[in-house]
């Protein structure tokens, strides 16, 4: 099977700091792909590379088929990509926001009409739909994201934090809206902090620990080599945030 994400040799470095170092991945169609690592470890720059939105890096990326260094826009025209925190023009509604993205990506304003209306009612944002984009929650702004990321119905979807901001129903809705997607053959490129949902619906996890990949595989593939028994707790394990590294730390030691 042909790879719809293929990365060799990457590397990326922000000044004199280096973030990647040389990650090779290979990913094909019709996944949920959990990408996790502690924080500064490279997971939003990789997803801004595979994106099309960094063009600074050295090595070879290709996204279903196109050079993202060469080819970006051909690239943006195939993915949908829903970061945890994006600019958006607030002071539209929802519907005037959506028609605007759906505009950008030549859907008929019926076509982005029907879709909005089918994915606020599944995320339960309907009842804004009249409202300003400034006087929403967080959480709202956040579906409001997603929703104009699927709008174009993309084959591949970049999601970064993709459930910041939501309550518990919520979230229970985007995973299972997720899963619903993979079985049409979508790819999901999915990167969370919240490991379990990542345990519970990715097909294969990624671990990213200083810029490198620390760990590829099911989770079950990688709990047999760490026999960890939770994906936070192997997440632990691979990058040495054990209950160990606090010793006898205590805070008010100099009071």
């Amino acid at each position: 099977m042909s790879s719809i994400i293929s990365i060799k040799n990457l590397h990326k470095a922000f000044f004199n700091k280096k973030v990647l170092h040389g990650i090779d991945l290979e990913i094909a169609a019709g996944q949920i792909i959990g990408y996790i690592g502690p924080n500064g470890a490279g997971k939003s720059t990789t997803i801004r590379i595979l994106a099309g939105l960094d063009r600074q890096f050295r090595g070879e990326v290709t996204v279903m088929g196109y050079n993202v260094k060469e080819e970006p826009l051909e690239v943006k025209k195939r993915i949908g990509y829903i970061p945890e925190a994006a600019e958006i023009y607030e002071v539209l509604t929802p519907l005037e926001f959506y028609e605007l993205v759906g505009g950008l990506q030549d859907l008929e304003w019926e076509t982005t009409r029907k879709r909005a209306k089918r994915l606020e009612e599944y995320l339960q944002l309907s009842y804004a739909k009249d409202q300003r984009i400034d006087t929403f929650s967080k959480g709202m702004k956040q579906k409001v994201l997603l929703i104009s990321g699927l709008l174009h119905d993309p084959d591949l979807i970049f999601l970064d934090e993709p459930l910041a901001g939501l309550d518990a129903n919520s979230v229970i809705r985007v995973k299972e809206l997720l899963q619903r997607l993979t079985e049409r053959g979508k790819t999901i490129f999915y990167s969370s902090h919240i490991m379990e949902v990542v345990e519970k619906i990715s097909d294969r996890i990624i671990l990213l620990n200083n810029g490198k990949i620390a760990a590829n595989g099911t989770f079950e593939e990688i709990n047999r080599q760490a026999r960890s028994g939770s994906l936070e707790n192997l997440f632990a394990t691979l990058t040495g945030a054990t209950s160990e590294a606090l010793g006898d730390f205590d805070f008010t030691a100099d009071e």
